[in-house]
């Protein structure tokens, strides 16, 4: 059996569970293997505390979360060490693909994981990671992170549990479907076949929680600290958005064909879900013995899921309540009476909406994204009714974006009347066809070879200088709300 070490490597200045470790760690204990965890959440001097920035901001209300938690002041490094020299890995993984892909913080984790990894003198341990720059591109991963022994492009639950059971026979080893490596002996970057999709999720075993600290759970979430967890009930979306990395890993498993309006074609091939029986038994599970008061849905459009999974939920949980509160994500246009009924009784507290910018016409013809401003404005409007509260997600610093774009968004946002604001700079993902696009134009300063998506995110727009973008992030809500400096 295998030691494999996982390194949560979380700058956010907040607890959060990756859902990748919940995933991996239940298929690797299924098979007898030993799984740790080294979580970086919670040092000082490691953090970029993007929590107290966002409040700071008002995209975040004030909460007493910091009343709650305790960082530390040690050294990041030598606690890291001193972990590795106590349990002593076959194997330190780090970075995954699940449905909580999403976001920047998803996305750096590999570099971050590489940063602390890097400095370690000596090992006697396989370095693995996964993700989407790996996904996107394993050479220029492999050209960027050389330190890395295995890269696992696409869904890697099951390529690491293959590793784990072959990591002593390296034969056997560098035949694993997925995996890509750098072969010293004939001086060769080697990729090998692609795995296949994980069809039905429920072959996953129950998602293990187990391996995170306590503090982990505690989540801000309008002004109160509840205990939470990520979750997914499902894995994929139907939709093409340009500036996407849900678009990485379809073309990873060839789904690459998309409708005159934006949809996959084959999508139900692509978009999988667990059966409502184990969603509700998970659900229950997290409920009554974590004692979780809110879930947080990652899956990227909720209200896609297989409608007759969700009404098997639905009515498995109007038969037996479950304390809980649930945030999802969507997609304003499927938002009607019908669905929003259903939500309710499912007990979503607050739904998710990509916004992004105002001006349909700019959403599709530069981000091949197809919704009108009417079906926003109406989603916020029923959901505001039902009393689910809203939160809008909006970006600045696209490619061909000007101030004007900004200053309309600013304004829908006002018509709109969220509950929430968040605003993010636009990331040039590798790979996607918008970061293709802002590469040819010139839009960042670094070269194709520079995976950091970080490093490019405030680079080079030929429409918006950095400072001024960086004034609309900072003030972006309170402009929304006209309140005063």
């Amino acid at each position: 059996m295998a030691k494999i070490l996982f390194l949560n490597p979380n700058k956010w200045g907040r607890g959060i569970t990756p859902i990748w470790i919940a995933s991996h760690a239940s298929v690797l204990k299924s098979r007898g293997h030993f799984v740790e965890l080294f979580d970086c959440t919670f040092y000082e001097y490691w953090t970029n505390n993007e929590l107290k920035f966002n409040t700071k901001n008002k995209q975040y209300k004030e909460s007493n979360y910091f009343d709650l938690v305790k960082f530390s002041k040690k050294n990041i490094l030598k606690d890291l060490e001193k972990k590795i020299n106590d349990f002593n890995p076959d194997i330190i993984f780090w970075s995954a693909i699940s449905s909580h892909i999403h976001g920047e913080g998803e996305y750096v984790n590999l570099q971050y994981g590489y940063e602390l990894l890097s400095k370690l003198k000596g090992k006697n341990f396989l370095l693995v990671a996964g993700g989407l720059q790996i996904t996107s591109s394993p050479e220029l991963a492999y050209h960027n992170f050389p330190n890395i022994d295995y890269f696992i492009s696409g869904e890697s639950e099951f390529v690491l549990l293959d590793l784990a059971n072959n990591f002593l026979n390296i034969e056997d080893l560098r035949k694993i479907d997925g995996l890509s490596y750098y072969d010293n002996k004939y001086q060769k970057f080697n990729i090998n076949k692609k795995q296949k999709i994980i069809e039905c999720l429920d072959i996953i075993p129950k998602y293990d929680y187990s391996l995170f600290d306590k503090q982990v759970f505690y989540r801000p979430y309008n002004g109160k600290v509840l205990k939470a967890v990520d979750y997914e009930l499902s894995r994929g979306c139907i939709y093409t958005c340009s500036y996407c990395v849900e678009t990485v890993i379809q073309k990873y498993y060839n789904f690459i064909d998309s409708t005159p309006r934006g949809a996959l074609v084959k999508a139900k091939n692509y978009l999988r879900s667990k059966s409502a029986k184990r969603i509700f038994e998970e659900l229950e599970y997290l409920s009554n013995e974590l004692n979780i008061n809110l879930i947080r849905s990652q899956d990227t459009n909720f209200l896609t899921i297989d409608h007759k999974v969700l009404l098997e939920l639905e009515e498995l949980m109007l038969k037996k309540t479950l304390n809980i509160s649930i945030y999802i994500e969507t997609r304003p246009e499927g938002i009607n009476e019908k669905t929003v009924k259903l939500l309710k009784n499912l007990k979503v507290d607050g739904v998710g909406m990509g916004v992004e910018l105002a001006g349909a016409k700019f959403r599709k013809d530069s981000l091949n994204r197809f919704v009108e401003e009417n079906k926003i404005i109406k989603a916020f409007k029923l959901l505001r009714e039902n009393k689910i509260k809203r939160t809008s997600y909006n970006i600045i610093g696209l490619p061909d974006q000007d101030e004007t774009s900004i200053l309309e968004t600013i304004r829908f946002n006002q018509l709109l009347q969220p509950d929430n604001v968040t605003v993010a700079f636009y990331t040039p993902y590798h790979g996607t066809p918008e970061q293709v696009k802002s590469f040819n134009k010139r839009y960042f300063t670094d070269n194709e070879k520079n995976l950091d998506a970080q490093l490019r995110t405030l680079s080079k727009s030929n429409l918006l200088s950095v400072d001024k973008l960086n004034y609309y992030k900072k003030n972006f809500v309170r402009l929304v709300r006209n309140e005063k400096k």
